[in-house]
């Protein structure tokens, strides 16, 4: 298992290519999870190096996390899987991570979570955790060797941090804490990327951080996910979107181009790799990689 992790590190500090990496959210029905595996499947000619599944947000159900996780492990992908502090106790975390481990998972993005639907704030488990900080330290704490960590990065900020240096200072704990590298959150501005990251290396953070890249699928989605991260669309973006009017397949297009267009000038600026939200959507995954692989 420490190879699993050791292969993963390897290719995320390699400088030869960027490392490219996509995100599955777990399926609610079969019929859902036989999409998900064959939109896996079709994305293996396109070089990516690991998948990563997310873990039931807002507290939601979590059953299916192992079962796709091991089935995108078949598939041939390399699994780092979400794991939230999000109504469990250190116990029941402990097992998770052991489940993990047994059903080889290369990594663990290590999240507090968001409040379960319904709730305004975050509330922690009686005996569990508060932050993701302690997470990370159970985690090195179980399986020392075995897991690449991570942790998630908001280039506009937490929703919960009151300012930028509140914030940052949250994320070089996590780092110092043990994590390998840093996940953002989706953003529409390159910039605030690179502001970001240049607020996270004043802070002493050295790991890799991996743009997060959410290619919209119309101007209501936009806002309804940006509105939920509190990330802002930028006017550009709003003015190609609405230039399509009532046609989806349109704003859809529109939304892999401006995917193409961050991913392409956060490589001129030398990001290691990029990390793309597809939401188990496999014609706007292949039409984004396909069009970056044109010169």
């Amino acid at each position: 298992m420490r190879m699993l992790k050791e292969g993963f590190m390897t290719r995320l500090r390699a400088t030869d290519r960027p490392t490219v990496s996509v995100e599955f959210f777990p399926p609610k029905t079969s019929e859902d999870g036989a999409s998900m595996l064959a939109t896996a499947k079709s994305l293996q000619p396109y070089g990516i190096d690991f998948a990563s599944i997310t873990y039931g947000a807002g507290g939601t159900d979590r059953s299916t996390v192992l079962e796709y996780g091991k089935k995108l492990v078949e598939v041939g992908f390399p699994i780092i899987a979400h794991l939230t502090c999000v109504g469990h106790s250190r116990a029941e975390l402990t097992e998770i991570i052991q489940k993990y481990d047994a059903a080889g998972f290369a990594g663990i993005l290590a999240l507090r979570g968001d409040p379960p639907k319904g709730q305004k704030e975050f509330t922690a488990h009686p005996e569990g955790f508060t932050h993701a900080l302690e997470l990370v330290k159970l985690i090195r704490e179980v399986r020392p060797q075995r897991f690449a960590i991570g942790v998630a990065g908001f280039p506009e900020r937490h929703p919960s941090s009151p300012d930028d240096l509140s914030d940052i200072r949250h994320l070089a704990g996590k780092v110092a804490a043990g994590s390998d590298f840093v996940t953002t959150q989706l953003f529409l501005d390159n910039d605030d990327y690179f502001r970001f990251v240049a607020r996270a290396r004043a802070a002493g953070v050295k790991v890799p951080i991996l743009p997060g890249i959410m290619p919209v699928l119309s101007l209501k989605q936009a806002r309804r996910f940006c509105g939920f991260c509190q990330a802002k669309i930028p006017d550009a973006l709003v003015r190609e979107l609405e230039a399509c009017g009532e046609d989806e397949e349109a704003q859809r297009r529109v939304g892999v181009s401006w995917a193409v267009r961050q991913i392409r000038g956060l490589l001129g600026r030398g990001v290691p790799g990029y990390h793309v939200y597809i939401l188990n959507r496999s014609q706007s995954a292949i039409e984004l990689f396909s069009q970056l692989r044109r010169a």
